[in-house]
């Protein structure tokens, strides 16, 4: 049976290139980062190295460049770390209704201590008004945390545009640029935000360490205490080995960000014509302004739980915008908050490209689909009763 992984917004598996730049310091240049002597000292070289090379290829200065265990976690130290910095100067938080939970159960938990939060509303192709996010502003805004990509239908958000809004009346912007970070073009100079989080596994590094850029000026109060690692924003003994990977990871991507970009964005189109040529399969998310390997598609009448099954019995790997999948019964309030019904929102798929993805691929997915939809929906009640 051929194997079909289509679900790199999850999770990316580790370049080789990556493993062998990480070897030497499993075994070899083991020492803590902060001992003083030369084993230290090897492991401290590298993390610096590292750095400077993170920092390079987002366009940030290294002493503005802070590693951490992941996404998740610089979301969090961003988003409370200016609401607790910048309380004085107000309770007020913007983000939107289609970030990722990092993001949306940091804010719950920050409305839980008296802040007050707005949830911007996207409009059809998942996109942020840049008039609401204005028009939401107000003299006790302090943070504005925006996603650059969503990680489920694929829309890239402007940012640049936002950024600037929020600069001009003194507002932290934040960005969580996971899914962008490797795969489309990311200066934080370019699009002016203060903040920006992106984690190493989506882009053919390890798992568990990631990097928050945090600009120069930036008022953050550091969430945990115990060390002085990371200028005191993360402290705790640095995960040198990962540092190396994510740094290592993220240099590949930069130097061949082109022909990636190009190779995956021809596979997405070919994959969306395809799956959209099936009766009532629609695409979710902007048909243009969305993330290079992203695909996101509503087939109505079938639970995308049951594509996900049927699809891994075939040999390839998917994810559905349904919560469904983790446990819940709630549907993506992603797709909801683009307007699409809980029975559309239900029957989501989403199928994400990387670079070893080939035509053949996208051809046996394909060829596959027809049928495991034909048979999906011949079982349904929904279906029978249209």
């Amino acid at each position: 049976m051929r194997k079909v992984y289509l679900d790199h917004a999850a999770t990316t598996p580790v370049h080789p290139e990556v493993i062998a730049a990480m070897l030497p310091y499993f075994h070899n240049y083991f020492g803590n980062p902060s001992s003083v002597h030369s084993f230290g000292r090897d492991s401290r070289k590298a993390v610096d190295e590292a750095r400077e090379k993170v920092a390079k290829a987002i366009g940030a200065d290294p002493r503005e460049v802070f590693f951490t265990s992941g996404g998740t976690e610089s979301d969090n130290i961003a988003i409370q770390g200016v609401a607790l910095a910048r309380k004085q100067n107000g309770r007020h938080i913007i983000t939107s209704k289609i970030e990722h939970h990092a993001t949306l159960d940091t804010c719950h938990f920050l409305e839980s201590q008296g802040y007050e939060v707005t949830y911007l509303p996207v409009d059809e192709n998942g996109l942020v008004r840049v008039t609401d996010f204005e028009a939401a502003l107000r003299p006790d805004t302090i943070l504005a945390s925006i996603m650059h990509a969503n990680n489920e239908m694929g829309a890239i958000q402007p940012i640049k545009e936002m950024a600037a809004i929020a600069r001009a009346k003194k507002v932290t912007f934040h960005t969580d640029a996971v899914q962008t970070v490797g795969s489309i073009p990311v200066d934080v100079k370019e699009l002016g935000v203060d903040m920006l989080s992106l984690s190493a596994h989506k882009f053919y590094g390890p798992k568990g360490i990631g990097v928050l850029y945090i600009k120069k000026g930036t008022r953050v109060k550091p969430l945990y205490h115990g060390g002085s690692q990371e200028r005191k924003y993360r402290p705790g003994t640095e995960n040198h080995v990962g540092i190396v990977g994510l740094a290592k990871a993220l240099e590949l991507a930069t130097e061949s960000l082109k022909s990636r970009q190009a190779h995956i964005q021809v596979l997405r189109d070919k994959l969306i014509a395809g799956l959209v040529a099936l009766p009532e399969v629609e695409l979710n998310g902007h048909p243009t302004q969305r993330l290079p390997g992203n695909v996101n598609v509503s087939v109505r009448y079938v639970e995308g739980e049951s594509l996900i099954l049927s699809l891994d019995m075939q040999g390839v790997a998917v994810s559905s915008g349904s919560a469904c999948t983790s446990g819940s019964l709630e549907p993506s309030h992603v797709l909801l908050a683009m307007g699409l019904t809980h029975e559309q929102a239900h029957g989501s798929l989403r199928l994400t490209l990387g670079i070893d993805n080939t035509q053949e691929d996208v051809d046996y997915v394909l060829s596959v689909m027809p049928g495991i939809v034909e048979r999906l929906r011949q079982m349904s009640p929904l279906y029978n009763k249209r």
